[in-house]
């Protein structure tokens, strides 16, 4: 393939103006592929290779995946990729039906960042898991279909196998560890803390949390607990911070804030439900600080247990509630935890460049 291919990118979502990290991911992409990226976003400040239209207040999902096969269509017709890279198994289903639709024959690759089986089980209202079955056939059958697929971690190669489909190509995605890298790792705090960032939502279990927390302050009267999310699960934070004085919450950090927060934390502390590669993980590890994790989604591929952190069972408030007060009721567990953290963060950090080019790369296989 010679020159840079021409590439379309699809996502459910974008954020702009584009972050500074995302902006330096973007600009070594360019050095390598010709491309645009079509995404739900604001439709103003993100730079012209970016199409992005803004979801509609009401049914924003279903709307979304309505909609996106004559909106890949365009794009194939106007730009004419050699390639899409399709971020999701039913964007991947898009994908192909916008090429069917725009009659082009540009090669489809389904570039699976997480469980395809999560957003109608773990996601919004409830009422999605009458979905279930439809997004289940849809997300298989887009994943036999594709040309090719990428996945960042042991778990999604999991889920691609079942579907009886070998990756093309397995690498994480990016994480601009910036912030928590590049100053001193402050020492661990006298006094046990516990943190938690994520958003607050089902698949994130804060439900569990809750409950394994309440564990946790009876036992640890000493310990605190600082939540920084926001999302549906509110209400059960609020009612958490009301009847617990060991438990404190805020809705948004920047990443220099986050990274404080870590500093000031003996533990992170992810009992999700599901995860992909969870970003959170990689910043603690840059930070020096250990992780408390469910045995669920792509947590054990980064959380090694005993070693920078401690895995717990999916869905056992108690189990974690053990885990977290055995963490911080031992100061020499923590240094040896903190300890494999840090030893554990550069295996999953890679510059701009070193992305870009393996999307390159992923693009010349197909």
């Amino acid at each position: 393939m010679s020159g840079r291919p021409r590439v379309l990118f699809v996502s459910r979502r974008v954020r702009a103006p584009l972050p500074g990290s995302e902006r330096r991911k973007w600009d070594a992409v360019r050095e390598q592929l010709e491309f645009r990226m079509l995404a739900a976003g604001r439709t103003d400040g993100a730079g012209t290779e970016f199409r992005l239209f803004a979801e509609p207040p009401m049914l924003a999902g279903p709307a979304y995946y309505a909609a996106l096969p004559a909106r890949i269509a365009r794009e194939l017709r106007a730009f004419r990729p050699d390639v899409v890279v399709a971020q999701g198994a039913h964007e991947t289903a898009a994908a192909l039906a916008a090429r069917k639709l725009a009659g082009v024959d540009a090669a489809v690759i389904a570039d699976v960042h997480g469980d395809f089986r999560a957003p109608t089980r773990l996601y919004g209202s409830p009422l999605r898991s009458l979905l279930n079955p439809l997004a289940d056939r849809v997300a298989g059958a887009a994943l036999r279909r594709a040309d090719a697929v990428r996945t960042i971690s042991d778990f999604t190669s999991g889920l691609v196998r079942e579907q009886g489909v070998e990756p093309a190509h397995v690498f994480p995605a990016y994480v601009d560890a910036t912030t928590f890298r590049d100053r001193a790792i402050a020492p661990l705090p006298d006094r046990p803390r516990a943190l938690f960032v994520g958003v607050l939502e089902r698949y994130k279990n804060v439900d569990g949390l809750a409950t394994a927390w309440r564990l946790v302050e009876r036992r640890l009267p000493e310990a605190r607990l600082l939540i920084i999310g926001v999302g549906r699960e509110r209400a059960l934070v609020e009612q958490l911070v009301r009847d617990s004085p060991t438990l404190s919450w805020e809705e948004r950090r920047s990443h220099d804030g986050i990274a404080d927060a870590l500093d000031a934390s003996s533990v992170l502390v992810l009992p999700s439900r599901s995860e992909g590669l969870p970003r959170i993980v990689i910043e603690a590890f840059c930070r020096g600080r250990a992780v408390v994790g469910a045995r669920a989604g792509g947590i054990p591929d980064i959380v090694d247990d005993d070693v920078n952190g401690i895995v717990v069972p999916r869905d056992d408030p108690a189990a974690l509630a053990d885990a977290v007060v055995r963490v911080l009721s031992d100061r020499s567990l923590q240094e040896r935890l903190a300890a494999g953290a840090r030893a554990g963060a550069d295996k999953w950090l890679q510059t701009p460049e070193e992305f870009a080019a393996r999307l390159r790369e992923l693009v010349a296989r197909v």
